[in-house]
């Protein structure tokens, strides 16, 4: 078979300049033989491509799970990324892995099965699923989930035939959810390139470079052509760290959310509220990174205190099903209105998957001017959309959120003002002239956000 190739179009996609490549190949061939001998271009840039994805596997184990000696890692993923996971398997077993489970996904054969199997399937979560998860949980695992679903593949599904299923899923993993969400485990999502996902976001490439193109987005946006990707991420802790600190220590009674979209909320605080940001830490001590990349600090809102318009400025993609232009109205902290041009049959199974999924769990500051806003592209994916907008969260929120939290259990959190659901559903509100207002317990007022990034009064408290 003869494959034609536009090598300048690939340089292109991959943005690996001439002149890193020659270097490169100085470097990498015996000085006596030419380019040629050596399969030439190609050979080069496999090298390439390689050693940015055994940094980006390195990543993933050594600094998003941050694995420990001994530990079992599970790590789920596409079948499509299968070159990627053997990769994943061999960093974990050389960080002191005990065991590494692998457990492929395929999009087409769920598609399928979503299709033409009993709707009663998916109103259960089989034990012998919930088991793998709880017993592995309580082993002391760490789970690594990779992301890439084609965001078009399931709009011809029933949406509540889905949400069903992930409630009952949720619902027979509480204890594996538990161990995660009280900094019992470590946990980390990330992305990996997959051919519909590509092809949603380079649709006018062909897949190949398609595939190319998203690989070199999720490399650039998770830093890993820095000379070492793992220190870059242990670096920037203390960025994400002082601004934490900042917004902990004004002492927020709640934040008022205003741009010319259409979003005027005002989101209050529970009492004793805490920022997150950055890295995660286990009641052990383990720092570990649950989103790879993240560009966000994250707390909770008071449950009942959200009142006024929030308007989506990205589409979200809900396993599988794409929903465009919407909006919700809030009053005491409940949906009471809301409205999509497409996909509101989605929203309409997400808000009625339970009693508390109309309720927020998460708010989250995302500057404008962050790396990946810089890509000025939606890529269709919430992992990587999120962390260029400011967002929110329906349902369940975070226990982390709330001083002394980890130690409370789901009534006592309820009761401090923290709601509790089986969903967790991000949507993005952030745009260049996204203004946030903060008040004080003392009443001040401060400035947070300014045409859409960290206001400079809020930075001068970031030291």
């Amino acid at each position: 078979m003869v494959v034609v190739v536009d090598i300048a179009e690939v340089m292109r996609c991959v943005k690996i300049p001439k002149r890193s490549l020659i270097k490169f190949a100085r470097n990498n061939f015996q000085n006596n033989q030419k380019l040629e001998e050596q399969s030439s271009f190609f050979c080069i840039m496999k090298k390439v491509i390689d050693m940015k994805q055994e940094n980006y596997a390195r990543l993933l184990i050594r600094v998003g799970l941050a694995v420990k000696q001994d530990q079992i890692v599970v790590i789920k993923g596409p079948v499509e990324a299968y070159a990627f996971i053997r990769a994943l398997t061999k960093e974990a077993f050389q960080a002191g892995a005990k065991d590494v489970i692998v457990r492929y996904n395929d999009q087409i054969v769920s598609h399928e099965k979503a299709l033409y199997t009993d709707e009663n399937l998916y109103t259960t979560c089989p034990s012998y699923e919930a088991d793998f998860y709880n017993q592995t949980s309580f082993a002391g695992a760490c789970f690594l989930s990779l992301v890439g679903q084609d965001p078009d593949l399931m709009q011809d599904v029933d949406s509540h035939r889905l949400a069903a299923y992930a409630k009952a899923f949720r619902t027979a993993t509480k204890a594996y959810r538990n161990r995660l969400d009280f900094m019992e485990c470590q946990w980390c999502v990330a992305a990996v390139a997959t051919p519909g996902w590509a092809k949603k976001v380079y649709p006018n490439l062909s897949e190949e470079l398609a595939i190319q193109k998203l690989w070199e987005d999720i490399y650039k946006v998770c830093q890993i052509d820095r000379r070492d990707p793992v220190d870059t991420w242990q670096a920037r802790k203390e960025d994400f760290q002082k601004k934490v600190q900042a917004l902990n220590a004004l002492h927020l009674v709640s934040l008022h959310y205003i741009n010319a979209l259409g979003t005027d909320c005002t989101i209050e605080l529970p009492k004793g509220y805490q920022f997150a940001g950055g890295c995660s830490t286990l009641k052990d001590g383990t720092d570990y990174f649950a989103n790879l990349p993240t560009e966000e600090v994250f707390s909770a809102p008071l449950k009942n205190g959200v009142n006024g318009k929030l308007v989506a400025s990205y589409p979200l993609n809900h396993n599988g099903a794409l929903i465009e232009d919407f909006w919700f109205e809030f009053k005491d902290g409940k949906v009471i209105d809301y409205g999509a041009k497409k996909g509101k049959e989605v929203l309409d199974s997400i808000l009625s998957s339970d009693e508390n999924a109309a309720y927020l769990g998460e708010i989250a500051l995302v500057s404008y001017d962050s790396t990946i806003s810089s890509f000025h592209q939606i890529f269709y994916e919430t992992l990587i959309d999120e962390n260029a907008s400011c967002h929110f969260a329906l349902g369940q929120s975070y226990a982390e959120c709330l001083q002394g939290g980890l130690d409370m259990d789901a009534k006592q959190l309820e009761a401090n003002g923290l709601n509790q659901s089986m969903v967790h559903v991000d949507f993005m509100v952030g745009t260049k002239d996204l203004e946030i207002t903060g008040i004080t317990a003392e009443n001040q007022v401060i400035s947070i956000f300014e045409k859409g990034c960290f206001s400079p009064a809020f930075t001068k408290l970031c030291v």
